[in-house]
């Protein structure tokens, strides 16, 4: 159904859109009625200080005092660089701007998995919610002027007329403290278990606008740039066509009903934010793909795998049309035309878009096995994956782009080695006009594998180690943040500022593409 029409199943909805639809009738912000008293609860609490990480002393007096004359030269840089609100965001293509970033992986899949009934939260399985002061301390050493960070939403509105505001509060208030600009992710993969049959819920759209609204005017004025949700291709994939994740669809035509409702509920969220604050940066992030294949029987297949990377993107800035090369296999896996058609008459800007790329998943080839199945192969790519992806986004798209997560896999020396080719690759595309104006190493510690949720082996097993920090299990079985090379190396790059990057050449007069 196209956006405002969706039948209403619970009463909180349908009064939402009534508030929501008569405030922007009036040209008033969304949330101006709705006051939230502060409160922490117990379990939210830190309960222990931040140890320092095993093999390491305290610093002497002397280090002490140059670490604090430094964090002060730090803290000067970060407000030179902190994220503009949406009226200055051309400052980003100054050739001297350049956001760095880190991000805390945030994967909320919080519905018991049915045969193992794990969860998959990531800042449960990693201890954030324990450590999370000691965590943005390791931040704030990085000296970045702006972090990704996910807030959980199955915790902050537990059901559907209750809200818990403990631990955003907190972990935001101490993030705007220490001088770290937010990049709020608002949806990371999962919803409330209450939401029934999660993103296919008729009332999802007007929930998640509520909560984002809720958010937007808690912090407005402080809080500018906010993710509405996380990679939509991933999330509609691992929702709507392998069925790992709620509600579990396991073909086409879920991935096309899911990645559907999934950018509706985009929309709806942009509105709601923008209603609360015009001021407000939606910030777009999505995994990117390049697919590939040396079977010309395949040329078809891999066609139309590359252009629903960009789905998407292209669904929510009103560019699928009749003819997009993706409308016709739209329709013929269940989508209306009607539902088309309302992208097309409510378009979304694109701001900034942010590009999720890894060595180890971005580059796809397709073969077909000697049974003649359909596979997918994934070879480790070098730092031309990153102009690849650049090139590409910026000449489909016109927008300023920002490298929003990458990260290599395995010993640090391999990690610093996809650090130094993948900020080189960056170096060459600004060089070459291309505005890629930021970029975020994600995850700033290990995470879980999503494996783990319908596995059996320990949580341990399951460490992925990717970030900065590593995770080690101590004695005690809690996970120590142990630093690695990665830290110094990335640290003397944000200290850089766009320095080790390159000004920013002036580029042709290139404007966005529209998919065809």
């Amino acid at each position: 159904m196209p956006f405002g029409t969706a039948p209403s199943r619970r009463p909180d909805a349908r009064a939402f859109r009534s508030r929501f639809a008569t405030r922007r009738r009036r040209g008033n912000p969304v949330a101006t009625i709705w006051l939230f008293p502060f409160e922490v609860r117990p379990d939210q609490i830190e309960r222990r200080p931040h140890a320092v990480p095993r093999g390491e002393t305290s610093p002497d007096p002397a280090s002490a005092a140059t670490a604090w004359r430094q964090s002060w030269r730090d803290l000067g840089r970060r407000r030179l660089n902190a994220l503009p609100p949406a009226p200055e965001i051309g400052r980003l293509a100054a050739p001297d701007s350049f956001l760095w970033a880190v991000g805390v992986e945030d994967t909320f899949i919080t519905a018991p998995h049915p045969r193992t009934g794990r969860t998959l939260d990531e800042y449960e399985l990693t201890e954030h919610y324990e450590r999370w002061r000691a965590d943005l301390a390791l931040m704030a050493q990085l000296g970045v002027p702006c972090a990704r960070y996910g807030v959980p939403w199955h915790r902050i509105q537990p059901a559907p007329n209750v809200w818990a505001w403990g631990f955003v509060d907190a972990a935001l208030e101490r993030m705007l403290a220490l001088k770290i600009d937010p990049i709020v992710d608002l949806v990371h993969y999962g919803l409330p278990p209450w939401i029934e049959r999660a993103f296919l819920n008729p009332d999802y759209p007007y929930y998640v606008a509520e909560y984002a609204a809720r958010i937007a005017e808690r912090f407005r004025g402080r809080v500018k740039w906010f993710t509405p949700l996380n990679e939509p291709r991933i999330t509609a994939w691992y929702c709507g066509r392998l069925g790992w994740w709620p509600p579990y669809e396991r073909s086409w035509r879920g991935f096309v009903a899911l990645m559907l409702a999934i950018c509706q509920g985009i929309v709806e969220t942009v509105r709601a934010l923008k209603q609360v604050d015009p001021d407000i940066v939606p910030f777009h992030v999505d995994a990117t793909d390049i697919f590939d294949t040396d079977d010309p029987a395949l040329a078809a297949e891999t066609r139309r795998r590359q252009d629903i990377v960009f789905l998407a993107l292209d669904l929510i800035s009103g560019r699928v049309d009749r003819r997009h090369a993706l409308w016709s296999w739209l329709v013929s896996e269940g989508a209306e035309e009607e539902v088309l058609q309302s992208f097309l008459h409510q378009p979304l800007d694109l701001p900034i878009i942010g590009v999720n790329l890894y060595p180890i998943f971005t580059s796809k080839r397709l073969l077909r096995d000697a049974s003649g199945r359909l596979r997918i192969r994934m070879p480790h790519a070098s730092g031309a994956l990153v102009d690849k992806v650049g090139r590409m986004y910026f000449e489909r798209y016109g927008a300023p782009l920002m490298i929003s997560e990458t990260a290599d896999k395995g010993a640090p020396a391999r990690r610093l080695d996809w650090l130094r080719q993948s900020v080189a690759a960056v170096r060459r595309l600004r060089a070459d006009g291309v505005p890629m104006v930021g970029y975020t190493w994600w995850p700033m510690f290990a995470l879980v594998t999503w494996a783990y949720r319908q596995g059996q082996r320990r949580l341990h097993d399951h460490l992925l180690q990717m970030g900065l920090w590593d995770l080690d299990p101590d004695p005690d079985g809690e996970l120590a943040r142990i630093e690695t090379p990665l830290v110094g190396a990335y640290r003397n790059l944000v200290r850089g500022g766009a320095a080790p990057v390159g000004a920013l050449a002036a580029s042709a007069a290139r404007g966005p593409m529209r998919a065809g």
